[in-house]
């Protein structure tokens, strides 16, 4: 018998005999051994394969992830062990080829325990625990068969030498325990043996479909792996991945849960001393860390299996004795094979490890965040008002805290296993190398650990420098703003070159500090390049030079791999320090804040989350029986009630507050408000009147208990409620009281979630409130009505608007008591009349609620029931307006006076206010008119596109969404100059030329026999030098080109997309919203001038590693080509799917965190209303809400990172096992030992850098998006600056005259629309003062800007003195007329330059100037004068002084020509009748047209236009269109009188 037969071919030895007893025959044992796999094998099949189809779950649940039986992971653990040890007895079988009995039951076994594992996992998902059976019997049956065997070879005498009687021994052991955890299995279950099964509950988490995380749930492989992602990332493909899809938190991950750990670990401490943060992190924290280091260490013990096998592989091929005492010691395992095997196992191992790790610390740092936000949330909630007020806390460290402070600890926790972990693994590596090469190792590795504090150093400067860029871009940003904010007056001006020059001045300025950001940059990728380089020379130099020999090509090779691993922590190392310094700063602050003062504690504050939250679930009823008397009011007679009945005496005596001897300060020890003894009477009106700044709002906050009170009581009654039940609840909570503060506060959120306020809907009620405080206009304004967004794409209300909502929020809660803090302040008198009869009379007072009121408004005084007169801080008076009439006629007097005074504006004031609110509404209507079309035209084009891009099958969406954008990455290179493109790839690729180069050359070296034939050293260490020396340059100019090219990129495009938005027609920004050009040059500039340089740097060096690599492996073993195809393919698709749903999940990512900051800041703005309100668990829950929303995407971004590494790993981990299986197959043909050295060490280096490669590209394509957005306002249109007219030809003094021709003419704001004006005829004499009116909307303003050319004048013209307009270059005719806009528009510098920007006048021309505007002699009282400050949007002067500042400007540019729009709009009567004065003697020999928004400021003018809807009705002078009764303008008059 040649053949295999199963106990072998060799007869004569009696191979089938039994003669001494069955037992004793070996093969006969090994045959009784298959008995166990074959029986599990016919049972498991049929079940697997034929009752898997009709089998589902009861339980409707993530049932295909839920772990049922205990000892889960130990049970998969086991049986990878068993698998790798049955993998170690095939292969020692078949190095005796032709005994089949010696590895037939090995590779049986091999396949039953894969079965067993597969049978187990469905069993196990889909519960059926009585099939698990079939399992026990088999283990306890290869058990006992195994057990024989070990036996009989203690019998005859195999000991622990061999390896067959070790492999043997292992197997019994892993049997045992797997057969324990069975009977574990059976114990807890209970489903065999005993009576009663136990029955099983899923988790809560997996009974809720809305969790989606199922990394904690789902088996040991699984985790591994992150195989349950699968769908998710490759779903990506096909639609976006959204909010829904990536569903809820496990409880376990959630913000609050998290939040109890960390706040009992630190109120823990408090007993003892002040609380540690770090204590309490690693109380709370510690173990998962712990769990997450014990992963690493075992990482990085793996990671030196690499140079080792590659050691002795590389020895076995040379077939020499080994020259250092051999690292293997037994032959068999020594075995190159064995040893490729060995290294593949160990590298999957290894970055399975790694990866797990990783995991374990972000899923840790998370949950950290959460804890840290929840914790900072409550802290702000409890934070004392005077805190805020005072600036110990600015709005700003609060955000600082929550965006930065919280990440850093986050970021510390990610890489804090790196510190002690770094230290170990470099330690191993000096050892491992000393013990290859000696001495000249230690000097080797001492050059890299010498140049760490380098890195250091570079690391630190470049934090230095990214601030200082920082400050730079801020500044240059504000004057961006600016520029945007007054880019109409900067157009009409002709100003805007001034403007745009300042803003590169800042931005040069930027750019030098990004030019020292980008030189460390470059300097710190190229020690990282350089570093390994040097390393390896000085090393081999030396070894050269001090052992007089060549180190052979296996230690050579093994060095190199062990160099290659030292180099990343030693340049981690210096990151992992600065995160250590930067989170131990932020601790420090997360401290200080957490000590600081809350408010006073009084008997009602309930700070704790949870007691608040359980409190809610306790009294579902007690909300509405607390804060209203008559819960059922509404419903039952839905408003119609009597008229206000007479008080019952009883009821006049109730007291609502009581403030009994109060001392109360704003945190200084100087009481604010003094000696306060006053009542509040319950279900009335009172009213606290007083001259600014007596304290009234102070007042109001500290009944609130907002104040820190230095001695009295506040007492608020408990009359409301007679039902004992509440009493309890009642101590502690005192009413929640409808609170509107004096400077408004507005949630992001829906109109009508605002005003609600987290109350139930009340239609009926809603309608009422928004009626009294006349919000019904208005919101019939806003795009989406109450539903429209507040805050959001720039649709910011007016101060007017605000205050109404506020006071309406006040109104709508159904709370007792309600503050109303000086609600008239930004309404014009209608609104207040109607806000005090509708609202504060009618509705308030019906509703027998105790209302507050500070008003400056004296004339409601008659309103009041009970007045509080208060003077410095303390109570003058109080009593009814009799007592005080009776009692203090002084007082009386003195307010009949101010009352007096007050009328007398008032007649005046109705008007202005009128037109006040009228304008405000016309503004908030012009913002979405314009808006609106943009809109439309936007959808127009976008329909278009997706039309074109849009074939009906799904794959066109696809391939879009995968597709990588070459055409932007090309404009971006582009952008940066063809020389600096070219010089970047040149040195790039020769850099890698010369590192290939390198390992080359060593491998030649020490492959080089020392025979007669074999150079001497002297011969290779002077090329490997200069080789190096090449390498190191090369490294350094391939740094700089990047880095420098990215720089030349941002100059352009910054500067190209300024230039262009500056010149943009004017239509460009009532379409665009501000906020998104604003983006443009905030984010996305960032983006380009810091992020893309070194993601494109990275990328190309990972990419030309991996094909350098890959190249090598190929030029050594040409067989591994024929491998590579699959492996390329499998990656292309890994990295295409990867690549689309990382861009989701980032999108998700960011999307979700702005709500979170924003729900931060809005509370602290907001923080005495909300507590006021006793709305604080609302807005915990929601932020609670918030935060686990943006963990969720967070959390499966990192998942996602983790699913990409975790499979290129493996294929990189593949590639190594090709490359060592190729290299050792053709070793047989003469390859060089020290080639397959080379090949090897490249191979490993491909494991590292492959996820670099999918990584880099994703953020690439990310990042890109930012030129894309860029790009896509480089192709604007910009005005037409040139005109047809040569400047030459137009005389100096154009225009003399100031002769207006208006022919035939016809305006448009872009061809896409309708004309605004429709053939315009008019003419107006030089000097002559026109008006211009009509009603909102004809068209006035269309015109003046047809003077400037701003608009579309497709037909007729108009002529100023002799010449058409629109052939003029714009700059000279802009530069020659004058215009006052009706917005007064000031930038911050200083008044002469707000004056003349060009510097062209004299400081007596100003001077002038501000003389006719009345300004002389307020600014010379200003320190500077002419060089006073002007803070930003000239918030330090009033509107009225802005507007006369506007006057000036006008006047300093002497034009024949003055346009007034609606320039009164928005003034005082006083400044009003200054400016009338001023125009009619200052400008008495100019022409001025007036654009009026109230007719009675043209009733003097000599002639006045009319129009209406775009077409002008009539032409002559005021008094003859008065005249005619039925004159449109005539009826104006009256309607506006």
């Amino acid at each position: 018998m040649a053949g295999l037969s199963f106990c072998g071919n060799n007869v004569t030895k009696n191979a089938y005999s039994v003669d001494t007893g069955m037992l004793n025959n070996g093969c006969f044992v090994d045959a009784l051994n298959l008995v166990p796999h074959v029986f599990l094998l016919f049972i498991t099949f049929p079940i697997l394969f034929i009752g898997w189809g009709s089998q589902s779950s009861k339980v409707q649940i993530h049932h295909n992830t839920w772990l049922h039986f205990p000892g889960h992971n130990l049970r998969w653990i086991l049986t990878f062990t068993l698998l790798f040890v049955h993998v170690c007895e095939i292969a020692e079988g078949i190095m005796d080829t032709n005994h089949l009995h010696l590895f037939m039951p090995a590779f049986m076994g091999f396949i039953a325990a894969t079965t067993s594992v597969v049978y187990y996992h469905n069993i196990e998902t889909s519960n059926f625990p009585k099939l698990l059976l079939a399992l026990f019997i088999y283990w306890v049956l290869a058990f006992i068969t195994k057990s024989i065997k070990l036996w009989k070879f203690a019998e005859y005498g195999v000991g622990v030498l061999h390896l067959r009687f070790c492999i043997t021994a292992l197997l019994v052991v892993l049997y045992g325990l797997l057969m324990a955890v069975e009977i574990n299995v059976i114990r807890v279950r209970r489903y065999v043996f005993f009576a009663n099964p136990q029955k099983v509950k899923p988790p809560e988490d997996l009974q809720d479909l809305g969790v989606r995380f199922l990394q904690p749930f789902v088996n040991l492989l699984s985790k591994a792996t992150y195989w349950w992602m699968n769908p998710l990332i490759i779903g990506a493909h096909k639609r976006p991945i959204e909010l829904k899809k990536i569903g809820k938190l496990p409880i376990a991950m959630r913000a609050l849960t998290n939040y109890l750990k960390l706040k009992d670990a630190y109120e823990d401490q408090r007993v003892k001393k002040a609380p540690s943060i770090w204590r309490s992190m690693y109380r709370a924290f510690g173990r998962p860390i712990l769990l997450s280091s014990t992963f690493r260490y075992l990482a990085d013990l793996l990671g030196f299996a690499g140079p080792l096998c590659i050691y002795g592989i590389v020895e076995h091929l040379n077939k020499k004795p080994a020259s250092t005492a051999p690292l293997f010691p037994t032959l068999s395992l020594s075995q190159p094979p064995l040893l490729a095997v060995l290294l593949f196992l160990a590298l999957v191992l290894q970055r399975t490890f790694l990866q797990a790790s990783y995991y374990v610390t972000i899923e840790t740092g998370i949950n950290l965040r959460g804890a840290l936000l929840a914790m900072i949330y409550n802290k702000i909630l409890r934070l004392s008002t005077s805190n805020m007020s005072m600036g110990e806390m600015t709005l700003g460290q609060i955000n600082n805290l929550v965006a930065i402070e919280t990440n850093q600890l986050m970021w510390f926790l990610f890489l804090c296993p790196n510190l002690w972990a770094m230290p170990v693994q470099i330690v191993m590596g000096v050892i491992l190398l000393y013990y290859l090469l000696g001495t000249s190792a230690l000097i080797g590795a001492s050059v890299i650990v010498l140049l760490a504090p380098v890195q250091y150093l570079i690391a630190t400067k470049l934090a230095d420098t990214q601030k200082s860029t920082l400050d730079q871009s801020t500044e240059r940003l504000k004057k961006t703003t600016e520029i945007l904010k007054g880019i109409k007056l900067l157009k009409l001006y002709a100003w805007e070159n001034i403007f745009c020059d300042s803003v590169e001045d800042t931005r040069g300025k930027e750019l030098t500090s990004l030019r020292t950001f980008a030189l460390y940059t470059s300097m710190s990728i190229f020690m990282n390049a350089a570093i390994p380089i040097a390393a390896v020379l000085v090393t081999f130099v030396s070894h050269a030079l001090i052992n007089k020999s060549k180190p052979s090509s296996s230690e050579a090779f093994a060095a190199l791999a062990l160099f290659h691993i030292l180099v990343t922590p030693l340049f981690l190392l210096s990151t992992v320090v600065r995160f250590a310094v930067k989170a131990m700063v932020s601790v420090q602050k997360l401290g200080e804040f957490l000590q600081s003062d809350e408010i006073g504690d009084d008997s009602w504050r309930n700070g704790d989350m949870s007691v608040s939250l359980e409190a809610c679930k306790k009294h579902p009823g007690t909300t509405k029986a607390i804060n209203r008397k008559q819960p059922l009011l509404y419903q039952m007679d839905n408003y119609e009630q009597p008229a206000r009945r007479p008080l019952r005496p009883n009821e006049t005596e109730d007291v609502a507050v009581k403030v009994n001897g109060g001392f109360f300060t704003w945190g200084s020890n100087l009481s604010t408000l003094s000696d306060i003894n006053i009542c509040i009477p319950t279900g009335q009106l009172t009213m606290i009147v007083g001259q600014v700044g007596c304290g009234k709002s102070s007042l109001l906050l500290a009944m609130l208990g907002e104040m820190q009170t230095l001695s009295g009581k506040v007492y608020w009654s408990n009359c409301f409620e007679t039902d004992g039940s509440f009493e309890e609840t009642r101590s502690k909570n005192r009413y929640s009281v409808g609170y509107a503060t004096q400077k408004s506060w507005l949630l992001n959120a829906t109109v009508e979630d605002n005003i609600t306020f987290g109350s139930p809907f009340n239609k009926q009620r809603y309608k009422t409130v928004i009626d009294a405080c006349s919000l019904q206009p208005d919101v019939d304004l806003l795009p989406f009505g109450d539903q429209t967004e507040i805050g959001e794409r720039g649709i910011n209300l007016s101060g007017g608007q605000r205050q109404r909502i506020c006071v309406a929020r006040a109104l709508y809660q159904n709370t007792n008591i309600v503050f109303l803090d000086d609600p008239f302040s930004a309404l014009d008198i209608h609104l207040s009349d109607h806000l005090m009869q509708e609202g504060i009379l009618k509705f308030l007072q019906d509703d027998k609620r105790t209302v507050v009121l500070v008003t400056h408004k004296l004339q409601y005084l008659i309103h009041a029931d009970w007045i509080i007169a208060m003077k410095d801080g303390s109570v003058l008076r109080e009593g009814t307006l009799k007592d005080i009439q009776t009692h203090d006629v002084e007082l009386y007097e003195h307010w009949k006076t101010l009352m007096n005074r007050q009328d007398q504006e008032l007649e005046k004031d109705t008007e202005i206010d009128n037109c006040q609110t009228a304008l405000e509404r016309k503004t908030l209507r012009r913002a979405f008119y314009s808006r609106e079309a943009k809109n439309q035209v936007d959808d127009d084009e976008e329909e278009e596109e997706e039309e074109e891009e849009e074939d009906d099958n799904m794959s066109t969406t696809t391939s879009r969404r995968s597709k990588i954008p070459w055409r932007v990455c090309w404009q971006y290179l582009s952008s940066g100059g063809f020389l600096m493109v070219f010089l970047m790839v040149f040195s790039k690729l020769l850099k890698h030329s010369v590192m290939v180069a390198i390992d080359y050359w060593l491998a030649e070296w020490t492959a080089n026999g020392d025979g007669p034939a074999g150079l001497p050293d002297s011969y290779y260490v002077p090329v490997f030098i200069i080789l190096c020396g090449a390498g190191i340059a090369l490294c350094l100019i391939t740094s700089l080109t990047v880095e420098f090219l990215g720089l030349s990129a941002a100059t352009n495009l910054h500067h190209n997309l300024l230039n262009k938005i500056i010149h943009a027609p004017i239509r460009f920004f009532d379409v665009t919203p501000l906020g998104q050009i604003l983006n443009r040059f905030s984010a996305d500039t960032n983006i380009i001038d810091q992020h893309i340089p070194p993601t494109l740097e990275s990328l190309t060096r990972s990419t030309l590693l991996c094909l350098s690599a890959i190249g090598v492996i190929a030029f050594v073993t040409p067989s591994f080509l024929i491998a590579l195809i699959p492996l390329a393919v499998s990656f292309y698709f890994i990295q295409k799917y990867f690549r689309v749903a990382s861009k989701d999940l980032q999108d998700l990512d960011d999307s979700t965190q702005l709500p979170l900051l924003c729900h931060f800041s809005e509370t602290a703005e907001g923080l005495t209303t909300i507590r006021a309100f006793r709305h604080e668990s609302r807005f915990k829950q929601k932020m609670l809400e918030l935060t686990d929303t943006n963990n969720t995407a967070y959390l499966f971004l990192s998942a996602a990172n983790r699913w990409l590494e975790v499979r290129t790993d493996y294929l990189g981990a593949v590639i190594v096992l090709t490359a060592a299986v190729a290299s050792i197959w053709s070793s047989g043909k003469n390859l060089p030992s020290s080639m397959v050295g080379l090949g090897l060490t490249y191979a490993l280096t491909v494991t590292n850098y492959l996820n670099w490669v999918v990584r880099n590209l994703a953020d690439l394509e990310v990042q890109m998006a930012a030129v894309k957005k860029v790009n896509s306002f480089l192709s604007t249109e910009s005005e037409n600056y040139e005109g047809s007219m040569d400047t030459t030809q137009v005389p100096e003094d154009w225009p003399q005259h100031g002769e207006i021709k208006i022919q035939d003419l016809c305006v448009r704001y872009d061809p896409l629309l309708k004309p605004v004006l429709k053939h315009v005829n008019a003419y107006i004499n030089p000097g002559q003062k026109v008006g211009i009116c009509g009603r909102t909307g004809s068209g006035k303003s269309s015109l003046s800007l047809a003077f400037f050319n701003m608009v579309d004048v497709f037909e007729g013209r108009i002529i100023i003195d002799g010449i058409d307009i629109c052939k003029l270059p714009l700059q000279t005719l802009r530069s020659r007329l004058s215009i006052i806009l009706q917005d007064p528009v000031l930038f911050s510098g200083s008044i002469r330059f707000n004056l003349d920007p060009e510097r062209t006048c004299t400081d007596d021309r100003l001077w002038e100037a501000l003389e006719i505007a009345q300004l002389k002699n307020m600014v010379k009282a200003l320190s500077g004068g002419l060089d006073a400050v002007v803070t930003e949007g000239g918030e330090n002067f009033s509107v009225g002084q802005r507007q006369l500042f506007c006057l000036a400007r006008a006047f300093v540019r002497k034009s024949s020509i003055l346009i007034m729009d609606e320039a009164t709009a928005s003034i005082d009567m006083a400044t009003e009748n200054v400016l009338q004065k001023v125009v009619m003697t200052a400008f008495a020999d100019r022409t001025v047209v007036t654009i009026a928004h109230l007719v009675s400021s043209i009733l003097e003018a000599e002639q006045v236009l009319v129009f209406s809807a775009g077409q002008l009705v009539e032409c002559d002078s005021a008094v003859n269109l008065l005249a005619q009764q039925d004159s449109l303008f005539s009826v104006l008059v009256r309607t506006h009188k």
